[in-house]
């Protein structure tokens, strides 16, 4: 439980930290992750616009830094998620 109480503390909204959560769980060794919006809607039980929201409230905080991912043709792919150090350590 120690590790998220920095998450628990914050002034983020419950979907927010309940978004982290679920990174975290899905997270590697470098805290990197890449699950679609509608997998982790899915998953949750929650919309994709919640998801979405969620997402933005953990970036703006500094606790994820989201990064856009490219398929070889050209189309978009899922974002990929770094949990923040300052969470991780």
């Amino acid at each position: 439980m120690a590790y998220f109480t920095s998450v628990y503390n914050s002034e983020l909204p419950h979907r927010a930290k309940t978004v982290y959560m679920y990174l975290h769980d899905r997270a590697d060794r470098d805290g990197k992750c890449y699950p679609a919006i509608g997998t982790i809607a899915r998953e949750l039980n929650l919309s994709k616009s919640t998801v979405k929201r969620a997402l933005l409230d953990l970036e703006k905080s500094g606790f994820i830094q989201r990064e856009q991912r490219w398929r070889e043709n050209g189309g978009k792919s899922s974002n990929l998620y770094f949990l923040s150090k300052k969470v991780l350590v």
